[in-house]
């Protein structure tokens, strides 16, 4: 019998109950005696507390607690650095008093019930000396700019990245067109179906247990340990059903403080988040101002690329170093230039803090890189497909770290594959037909783009997984143990499947046990496009070694396997001269887009995304996945328009904050999936989760600029961002 699963697109093992209803996310959760929580959200952007009196909400019906900033142990956290206060007031901790955004928690309640609690949160009073609203990044990088975080230094700058390769001023000088331009990019809220919830309760063992939706059981359990002064094995981090996550589930939301009142009341405890809370209370993705000069030589080659780019990195650190460590990467495109320099900064302000979001810094400096790459093209007279397989990485050219990116690449077969899908070279976009036809024109555009596959600059990478084999003298069924999460994506039926496929077992053989931190070894997180990958390895090690000690008659037999990667080096901090990172994907796409030239309004018509995935183990997820990213990032670049005042969110709702609907989004996605084996990859896979997302926005920019002869350099283009362009308003 045949049970090779790789490569097959097999049902999901979670489809059932989460169709049915069955799948119980972690608003769902219920435990007898369970109370509920309700957090008191500072509303302000900068602001020190003076006091919080808490004697009335104590006192209010059905308040079991009430805790302050002086019952948190440790006053501090941070996925990177520990620069927030889990509670801003008056703390053993420096500057833990200080409120740098308007979702910085200040006090929570816990009542017997949601609305008792509800009602008394609003009973507690803080007092505030307002502090001076630095909102701008550019404005924060100023002398005079007051300081975020003192303790930190005497400047707002968070982290800054150089690359430097060859020479600039020889290189322009030979230059024959050059481009140069100011690129603004916007914030980007999750938006995830499910709002930030969890329930915490202490186990039977006496493990503080939080079972709570992220994306890494083992760091979520470690930043909590540390705020609650604990050893790390006295917490215990479990996920149910996750209801989309895309980076914002990285940092802590509601996790610390739940553990704080299970543990001082020693009974359960649950909080979920309303949409507001969500929208305010958890980082977004970061808003970049990019300039830039690129330049060319009449035959086509690009000689010189210089960019400046500034992240709003808001209140805290989150994943800014990292996050900006990628957009410096990936801010030359997937093309050689001889000579780069590179200056990309992360700033502190008072706005929501800049977080992981699903492309991590590549959306932003792409949209630079790409739309540059479009403008050349024009200037020279060339077709932008032929400019960039010109100028296209090959094996063993320089990256702009000046090391070259681990084969093979496969840049110039996404570009080959998007281009033939998509008819590039058959027919220009055909002119709109209809009642308003001299108004609406068509256009196309071709952008691409790359990103890492794993953790950057250094970290080793690794990822453990145990298998159990069991069986009366045959093989029955086998057991997968991995905390790996399943944030949507289909992961956990990926690693049934590899599991399958080395056992030669079928699927449903296989179980899979997940996401708890108290009995299943460090999976890294689910994010930086590495689960495939990583957990791919780790189980795929595991199932071999424990079939070797099945076949040494061991029963049952049981393995653990801890995959280590390839080991990458961080920047040189002076030319960020590296080996960053241990593999690479590429994308490209072509989209053609609709334009009402009286409204404004942009319409995707067809988009084609080809993305070398190594080897699909599921094509029907792969598609899924590239369908998704191309719709959330459709919203990114037409739809998702983030508002704020003084560091006050003013679309804090989905009526206000609009994202694609079924009626807004591209009428047609052609997905075609490039594969082109990674050596170091299972069965040759590499990541794609994020992949899809990025050349999406340069690529409608360019279709935009095509059918209306305007280049946009800022987005979302709303309709009276694209009538300002016209000169209509």
């Amino acid at each position: 019998m045949n049970n090779q699963s790789v490569g097959k697109s097999l049902p999901r093992i979670d489809a059932h109950d989460k169709v049915i209803g069955k799948a119980l996310y972690s608003g769902d959760l219920v435990k007898d005696g369970m109370l509920h929580m309700k957090i008191l959200f500072a509303e302000r952007p900068h602001a020190r507390v003076i006091s919080v009196r808490t004697e009335k909400a104590e006192a209010a019906p059905g308040v079991v607690a009430v805790y302050t900033s002086k019952d948190v142990p440790v006053n501090e956290y941070g996925l990177q650095i520990p620069d927030q206060p889990v509670l801003c007031g008056p703390s053993k901790k420096a500057y833990a008093d200080i409120v740098r955004f308007v979702g910085d928690q200040i006090a929570v309640v816990v009542a017997r019930t949601e609305v008792e609690a509800d009602a008394a949160v609003k009973l507690i009073q803080v007092d505030y000396e307002d502090l001076p609203i630095l909102t701008d990044p550019k404005a924060a990088l100023r002398p005079d700019a007051p300081i975020l975080h003192p303790d930190r230094g005497d400047t707002n700058v968070c982290v800054h990245y150089k690359i430097r390769k060859g020479n600039m001023d020889e290189a322009f000088a030979k230059a024959d067109v050059i481009v140069e331009g100011q690129y603004e990019t916007p914030v980007q809220e999750h938006a995830y179906l499910q709002p930030e919830a969890g329930l915490a309760y202490m186990d039977d063992e006496g493990h503080i247990t939080i079972e709570a939706g992220g994306q890494w059981t083992h760091a979520d359990r470690e930043t909590i340990a540390h705020s609650l002064g604990l050893p790390d094995e006295m917490v215990r981090v479990i996920y149910p059903a996750i209801g989309g996550a895309f980076g914002g589930r990285e940092d802590m939301s509601v996790q610390i403080v739940l553990a704080l009142a299970a543990w001082k009341l020693q009974r359960p405890v649950k909080i979920v988040w309303s949409r507001r809370e969500s929208m305010i209370g958890h980082g977004k993705r970061h808003a970049a101002s990019i300039k830039s000069k690129w330049g060319a030589t009449k035959d086509g080659k690009l000689i010189a690329a210089e960019c400046e780019l500034i992240g709003d990195g808001g209140a805290y650190m989150y994943t800014s170093n990292k996050v900006l460590g990628n957009a410096a990467i990936t801010s030359t495109g997937p093309y050689f230039i001889p000579n780069v320099k590179v200056d990309v900064y992360g700033v502190y302000t008072n706005n929501v803090p800049g977080a992981a979001f699903r492309g991590f810094g590549a959306p932003q400096a792409l949209f630079m890189a790409e739309s540059n790459m479009n403008k050349l093209a024009e200037m020279l007279g060339m077709d932008p497909v032929e400019f960039r397989l010109k100028n296209a990485l090959r094996d063993g050219d320089a990256m702009g770290v000046g090391t070259p990116a681990p084969g093979p690449v496969s840049i110039v077969q996404c570009i080959e594959a998007a281009r033939d899908k998509f008819g590039w070279k058959k027919s220009k976009a055909k002119k709109a037909v209809g009642k308003k036809s001299s108004a609406l024109v068509r256009g196309r555009g071709f952008a691409a783009g790359f990103k890492n596959v794993g953790f950057s600059f250094g970290y080793q990478e690794n990822c453990w997984a145990k298998v159990e084999i069991h069986g009366n003298g045959k093989m029955e069924h086998a057991i997968v143990h991995h905390a790996g999460a399943d944030v949507g994506q289909g992961m956990h039926t990926v690693m049934v499947q590899m599991a399958a496929h080395v056992l030669e077992l079928p699927m449903d053989k296989v179980e899979i046990r997940t996401s708890d931190s108290a009995t299943q070894g460090n999976p890294g997180s689910a994010s930086a496009s590495r689960l495939t990958f990583m957990a791919g390895n780790s189980v795929k090690g595991a199932a071999e070694a424990a079939l070797a000690k099945w076949n040494n008659e061991e029963r049952p037999a049981i393995a653990e396997f801890k995959y280590l990667a390839p080991r990458t080096t961080p920047f040189n901090k002076e030319t960020g001269y590296s080996s960053p990172n241990f593999s690479y994907a590429y994308v490209a796409q072509a989209a053609e887009v609709e334009v009402d030239t009286e409204t404004g309004h942009v319409r995707v018509l067809r988009l084609t995304s080809a993305d070398d995935v190594g080897k699909a183990i599921n094509p029907d997820l792969v598609v899924g996945q590239i369908e998704g990213a191309v719709v959330q990032a459709h919203g990114y670049a037409l739809m998702e328009d983030y508002k704020t005042k003084d560091g006050r969110v003013l679309t804090d709702q989905l009526s206000t904050y609009l994202i694609p609907t079924i009626l807004d989004i591209p009428e047609k996605v052609d997905s075609v999936l490039v594969e082109v084996p990674d050596p170091n990859g299972p069965w040759g896979a590499r990541g794609l989760g994020e992949l899809p997302f990025l050349p999406v926005a340069p690529a409608i920019a360019a279709a935009i600029h095509d059918a209306t002869g305007v280049w946009i350099s800022e987005f979302p283009f709303t309709p009276e961002r694209v009538l300002r362009a016209l000169g209509k308003i």
